[in-house]
């Protein structure tokens, strides 16, 4: 338990006591304690009742026995008992008188002293007046009409009868509409109406003086003046006079403590105006008031350096008058030095001293149990204001009163002398514990009691040395204070009180513990609004007490939300706001000490908007915006943008106009030709921008013609016979005046032909029937209303493309036998800008076709190399130019026929043998002979069996009839089967007269993605087709047999 624990439970000084016994309130002491009568609370002196509720004189006191009370009435003793209505409240020397029950308030009023007595003395109240309040009737007159000249000065008189206390005054119509004051017209100290000079509409109201009661708070209503104005031509100006108080000079009597009201009222035309002065000084400022404008002045609470010469001073335009007021500051009696009272043991010396001061300066007389002090006392001597006692007995007990007084009033003040002898006592719990702080100051009670006043040592351990000085000090109520603890003070401490009537010992056991403290503690941060923070809170206590971490913010307890994270040694707040900003301290607490540690949060934000923005030095091209920045919110702002919004091409957009460092809030802005304005800013930060500003007001500049022609002008063909031409128009700054328009002119290069125009309104204007792809001359030229711009730059555009001719000077080698090379050279009508070439390839065996190959050429290329992947196959290419459009005509080559000479080396040369010979010519002699007789049976439309009756197995061909014969005239030109072989011993299918050539270059085959060949054969009837191929055809015997036929 602490030492203000102990002291809260044990309070020592109950008395004020002038010599070294002080009275505990232990009830256990108190109760065998004398103690004299203590008036403890009383009515005030003058005591004024409400005459409807009962009465009740206060007067309370205490003592040991307990007092029993008597009162005096106007100086003789009041038997209470005799009057039914009079009683005493219970436990109390208060007197209650039944009004309620039919008593007159008035009889019981007088002064009244109550007495409150004990074996061991007699205490007295204060004389307590004692007055029934008082709310007298007006007298009824009948008040005349007042007249009066407009510009006179007018006092109407209220003249309120006595009341107690005085009622309070105020001006009211008979319709009780409130009077209505001022410099003019106003009210007194003395409830008087005062006029400096009466208009002609003060007569348009009457005048009713009216009296409020303090306790029933009833209005009585005097009856009312009604004024007569005298009116004139015009009203004189004259210099003022006072109405209040009259003459030069006057004087003022106030009391210290007390309120000092000077007042002047003065008349005059016009109103004259009142100053106050102090001669020889100044005017107490700290506690001076002026009231009922200016024409009262009141200092608080006067004190007698406020004694000496006011003056007032009343001045208008014709002149100034001055009125003097000597002010002289008596006091009533006040303490000085009030008797305390006093408790001493047997045989002991002291004193009681009654000083007061006042003005005039009071006596002092001295009263011993209520009665006059008039014999010498062999116990006591009076010297004056002090009372002096010797080596006083027991039985010397009582209550001594001090009177001051003079002409202004009194003070009573009560003092008992009590007489104890009590044996040594310890008054605290016994076996105390007490924990404190290592390096702290501590102090060990030891309440204790005894008359006389016992002597106090204090042991450690029970060691016989006694602890005083040095790192101990032992004060005069016993306790003893370590000024620093430290661990080595740990241990029992015992207390022992002696004095001639026995011993008393009490025993405190002490426990030092490690300080709580706070190793790392948050730091200051500046953090950006949203950013997470971690306030760092390391603590260090000692382990056997319990220790909590608590946060406050800005001294108040933080509230842990749901967006802080509250742990052992740091809080993190996630996604700080502005709201967060503040003052943060960690609290380490134990139930002995704590410690705290603080930092402040500061959190940045995008800075508040600009205000209020103002537009100055108006131009025809430029403007000054003028605007107050907003805060900052902690990032200090880098920048303003200014924005601009016009309301007849793009209402409700804004744009970017300009932009000033952020120390700067006012630029002048430079303006273009016929533009509605708005403005508004916004300010910038590290964090970003603000909201925008509030719009200004809008500012209108007047037309001009436009001073720049669109931009990025061009001429581009959509298909291949026309040409579009467009532009980046104008912008809402740029237009300059109404109906903005654009002459568009064009003519193709070189030619020398006109220029053809035409007036758009919009942003493109397209040419038609345009030659294919053909270099044109274009300008494009601003106009408005207020005239044209400068002459346009000319541009350069083409009208549309269109699919390119086929490539020139195609043709294929192989300068080897690995690589297959093919060239060519550009179309000759390219119809636009080339791109690229297409190029697509495939070899081929005979009727074998690889898969095909397509290859995507740039522009420049005019040589493609494909490298072999056997040594017999050709190669079969298709290449087109292409151009924005599409791919162009397409150019069909082939690689050359050569002979393999490897293989031919390789084979038996069978041609130069006879039997293959001979072999060879049967089989032309028979195979003419059946084309001859096939001819033949053709021609007549009929049909020749084959098998005739043989039994021979039918070929695929052979089935078209079930006869097993041909029909020629739907077979015309048919190839023939099988193959043939060629003089150098390869074998080659026998080709028909439209080779794949004719195909890939006429268009009309086609390949599927494999490089197959999908298209049909088709029967070629005009050998003319067949011209222009790269590699020409035997004559067949068919077309021969044809040729003969």
């Amino acid at each position: 338990m602490s030492q203000h624990s102990i002291l809260n439970i044990f309070i020592f000084s109950f008395f004020h006591l002038i010599f070294a016994i002080d009275v505990p309130l232990d009830p256990n002491i108190q109760k065998d304690l004398i103690q004299p009568p203590t008036i403890t609370k009383q009515s005030v002196k003058n005591y004024i009742v409400d005459p409807r509720d009962n009465i009740e004189i206060e007067c309370e006191a205490q003592g040991n026995p307990y007092p029993t009370f008597s009162w005096t009435r106007n100086g003789k003793f009041y038997n209470v008992a005799k009057d039914s209505r009079v009683s005493y409240r219970r436990y109390s020397g208060t007197l209650v008188i039944d009004i309620h029950g039919g008593g007159r308030p008035e009889d019981y009023e007088g002064d009244y002293q109550c007495f409150a007595r004990n074996e061991h003395g007699t205490a007295l109240s204060n004389k307590i007046l004692l007055q029934v309040s008082k709310s007298p009737l007006w007298p009824k007159e009948n008040l005349d009409p007042v007249v009066v000249n407009e510009g006179a000065s007018l006092i109407l008189q209220c003249n309120p009868p006595h009341g107690l206390p005085p009622p309070v005054i105020f001006w009211m119509s008979s319709s009780m509409e409130p009077i209505t004051q001022d410099r003019r017209v106003s009210q007194g100290l003395n409830g008087d109406l005062y006029f400096s000079n009466v208009l002609r509409q003060d007569a348009q109201t009457d005048y009713s003086c009216n009296a409020r009661s303090h306790f029933t708070h009833t209005i009585q209503q005097k009856n009312a003046y009604t004024l007569k104005v005298l009116t004139t031509r015009g009203v004189a100006e004259r210099t003022p006079t006072f109405l209040l108080p009259t003459g030069t000079s006057s004087s003022k009597l106030v009391l210290r403590d007390e309120d000092l009201l000077l007042e002047c009222i003065a008349s005059g035309v016009p109103t004259p105006d009142i100053m106050w002065y102090k001669k020889g000084g100044e005017l107490p400022n700290q506690k001076l008031k002026f009231e009922n404008f200016n024409k009262t002045l009141r200092i608080v609470k006067v004190s007698e350096e406020d004694t000496g010469e006011y003056f007032c001073q009343a001045s208008n335009r014709m002149g100034s008058i001055r009125h003097t007021i000597s002010v002289r500051v008596k006091a009533a009696p006040y303490w000085l030095d009030e008797p305390k009272n006093l408790i001493l043991a047997p045989g002991e010396n002291g004193r009681l001293v009654c000083r007061a001061n006042g003005s005039p300066k009071p006596t002092i007389q001295w009263l011993m149990n209520g009665e006059p002090i008039t014999v010498p006392n062999p116990n006591f001597e009076v010297a004056g204001d002090t009372i002096i006692f010797r080596e006083v007995q027991s039985g010397n007990s009582a209550v001594f009163q001090c009177n001051a007084s003079n002409d202004h009033g009194y003070l009573l003040a009560n003092a008992f002398v009590s007489i104890l002898d009590v044996p040594s006592r310890m008054l605290g719990p016994r076996n105390q514990l007490i924990r404190v702080i290592e390096y702290n100051r501590t102090q060990l009670d030891c309440p204790f009691f005894g008359s006389p006043i016992p002597t106090l040592r204090w042991f450690k351990n029970g060691q016989g040395s006694n602890l005083d000085g040095g790192n101990y000090r032992v004060h005069e109520n016993g306790t003893l204070e370590i000024n620093t603890v430290r661990k080595e003070d740990q241990g029992k401490y015992t207390c022992v009180a002696t004095n001639i009537l026995g011993n008393a010992e009490n025993t405190v056991r002490l426990e030092v513990k490690e300080p709580t403290r706070i190793v790392k503690g948050p730091e200051d941060q500046i953090a950006k609004r949203g950013s997470t923070v971690r306030l760092d809170c390391r603590v260090r206590s000692d382990p056997s007490l319990r220790l909590t971490v608590t946060w406050m913010k800005d001294e108040s307890q933080l509230y842990i939300s749901n967006k802080m994270k509250k742990e052992d040694d740091a809080l993190t707040i996630f996604g700080v706001a502005e709201k967060d900003q503040g003052a943060y301290t960690c609290v380490a607490k134990t139930e002995l000490d704590q410690d705290f540690a603080k930092a402040y949060l500061t959190i940045q934000d995008k800075p508040d908007p600009p205000m209020d923005l103002e537009l100055t030095d108006l131009a025809e091209r430029s403007v000054r915006l003028t605007w107050v920045p907003g805060d900052d919110n902690n990032s200090p702002i880098t920048g303003f943008i200014i924005q601009f919004e016009e309301n007849r091409y793009q209402s409700g957009t804004w744009h970017n106009l300009a932009s000033v460092p952020g120390n700067v809030n006012t630029a002048v802005l430079r303006l273009s030709p016929y533009v509605n304005y708005q403005f508004r800013v916004l300010a910038l930060n590290e964090l970003g921008s603000s909201m925008p500003s509030p719009s200004s007001e809008r500012y209108q500049t007047n037309g001009a013609a436009p001073e720049i022609n669109p931009s990025d002008v061009r001429g581009v063909g959509t298909r291949k016979d026309n040409m579009e031409i467009t532009w980046t128009p104008l912008n809402s700054t740029q237009v300059y005046g109404p109906n903005l328009r654009y002459n568009v002119k064009w003519r193709q290069r070189h030619t020398g032909e006109p220029w053809s125009n035409v007036t758009v309104w919009g942003n493109r204007h397209v040419v038609w029937h345009t030659p294919v792809y053909t270099q044109y001359e274009i300008r494009v030229q601003s106009e408005n209303d207020f005239g044209k711009a400068s002459e346009p730059g000319t541009v350069f555009g083409y009208s549309g493309e269109d699919l390119p001719s086929a490539p020139t000077n195609v043709k294929v080698y192989e300068p080897n036998r690995e690589t297959v090379v093919l060239e060519w050279g550009p179309p000759e009508h390219p119809n636009g800008n080339l791109t690229a070439y297409t190029l697509r390839y495939q070899a081929f065996n005979g009727t074998r076709l690889s898969k095909a190959v397509v290859e995507t050429l740039s522009l420049n290329q005019t040589k493609y190399i494909v490298h072999r992947t056997d040594p017999v196959s050709r190669y079969r290419f298709f290449l087109s130019g292409r151009t924005q459009v599409g791919a162009g005509e397409v150019k069909t080559v082939e690689s050359p026929i050569k002979q393999d000479e490897a293989y031919t080396r390789n084979q038996v040369d069978i041609a130069t043998q006879g039997w293959f010979i001979g072999l060879m010519c049967a089989v032309a002699l028979l195979v003419l002979i059946l084309l001859i007789v096939c001819f033949i049976k053709r021609s007549r439309g009929g049909k020749y069996p084959v098998r005739e009756k043989k039994e021979v197995a039918l070929g695929p061909e052979d089935q078209k009839e079930e006869d097993g014969s041909f029909d020629y005239s739907d077979e015309d030109n048919k190839p023939l089967q099988g193959s043939q072989t060629s003089l150098d011993g390869t074998i080659k299918q026998q080709e028909s007269d439209d080779s794949l050539v004719d195909y890939g270059e006429g268009g009309e085959g086609q390949f599927n993605e494999d490089g197959s060949f999908i298209g049909q054969y088709t029967v070629k009837k005009d050998k003319d087709e067949t011209e222009g191929n790269e590699s020409s055809e035997a004559t067949s015997p068919v077309n021969a047999i044809y040729s003969l036929a």
